[in-house]
């Protein structure tokens, strides 16, 4: 019998003026491998790799973004001006160098940042809607209206450093029960004014960010947002529990300028609600009519049952080709084999290593 194909991975794909070499998306992955908030040759030669064997487009790990409250782990990258954005320039065009695109992702944590240990500065202030961490837990209290303006602001100073600096595009953390979901979800937004409440009063932020950036770059920039039902600390989670309310998520983010959704999901093969089989970004495509990334276990490396290398990037490859969604973010696969893309080019599943936290360190170039 011969093996499913994983050719659909391989075509190429065009966001606006934008055209990228694959569907294959190397997803976003927090490091901490860039000493005071620089990214040296290392981080460099490590998104290099990626590129050079074949995958598309390189969502860089999580940058904080240019406020002070963003995020206090010191080993985690900045996007602000100066010794950050010459280390970030190098990044860029090593990807460039190897065919490959590449967006930043920029990332304020809000109240979901490491505690307090080596690698973090406690003197950074962490900030959320409401001053409400996920389990109640009050810390201190919310954000005026013209702190939260401040920040909004931030966001557009560091889209405007991804453009100047030759990024082909950003992506917005808006997931994973961080500063902009933080926003979304009714457990961490008790807020009574414009910027709470109802979808609209607690998407306001998130449009808001997203029509910062859109205003401080060009037309054409495109931004990317990643969204997602599950938090940190809570895979069970549900953010929304219908369509209808993912709609009401996604339209004034889709209004306000997003390009396209990047849903974080922890088996892309599962259906997101009753009665239809489309996962999250399926949904999202559907409901904006734009394009869609998805993620979540591809090849397995997750440590979660089964135990080893899965053979699912043809169901993957398989779904693009029914237009489901468009895009596949392969993350934990890609730390263990650089080459991932092109050995599953080959048909070499074979050759692919499973992700181990243990060595994983000893993989990243």
């Amino acid at each position: 019998m011969e093996p499913a194909s994983t050719n659909a991975l391989f075509e190429q794909f065009s966001l606006g003026a934008l055209t990228l070499a694959s569907r294959i998306v190397m997803a976003p992955m927090t490091r901490n491998f860039s000493p005071a908030g620089v990214p040296g040759q290392d981080v460099a030669d490590y998104y290099r790799r990626r590129a050079e064997a074949g995958v598309g487009l390189i969502m860089t790990e999580g940058t904080y973004i240019a406020h002070p409250s963003a995020g206090r782990a010191t080993a985690v990258p900045r996007f602000q001006a100066g010794a950050p954005m010459d280390g970030w320039a190098r990044v860029a065009d090593a990807v460039h160098g190897a065919g490959g695109r590449i967006f930043a992702q920029l990332w304020h944590v809000g109240l979901c940042g490491r505690p307090l240990g080596p690698g973090v500065d406690g003197d950074v202030k962490l900030r959320g809607p409401s001053g409400l961490w996920a389990d109640g837990t009050q810390e201190n209290g919310p954000l005026s209206v013209a702190e939260i303006e401040d920040i909004i602001q931030a966001y557009g100073v560091s889209a405007a450093l991804a453009l100047e600096y030759g990024f082909d595009g950003i992506e917005i953390h808006a997931a994973h029960g961080y500063f902009i979901d933080q926003f979304f979800w009714p457990r961490t937004n008790r807020r009574d004014d414009k910027y709470g409440g109802d979808w609209a009063g607690r998407t306001r932020f998130g449009a808001e960010v997203i029509a910062e950036c859109r205003r401080a770059t060009a037309p054409d920039f495109p931004i990317s947002v990643r969204v997602s039902q599950w938090k940190m600390g809570d895979m069970k989670a549900k953010l929304v529990a219908s369509p209808d309310e993912f709609g009401q998520l996604l339209a004034p983010l889709s209004e306000a300028g997003a390009d396209m959704f990047h849903c974080s999901t922890l088996k892309f093969w599962e259906p997101e609600f009753e009665g239809s089989d489309l996962n999250l970004a399926g949904w999202a495509k559907t409901l904006t009519g734009k394009p869609a990334i998805s993620v979540g276990s591809v090849n397995g490396n997750t440590g979660a049952e089964p135990k080893g290398v899965v053979d699912n990037a043809a169901d993957a490859a398989a779904m693009i080709g029914r237009e489901e969604f468009d895009l596949l973010a392969v993350g934990r696969a890609l730390i263990a084999n650089p080459e991932w893309a092109e050995i599953t080019r080959r048909g070499g599943f074979d050759a692919l290593a499973p992700f181990d936290n243990e060595d994983c360190n000893a993989r990243l170039y």
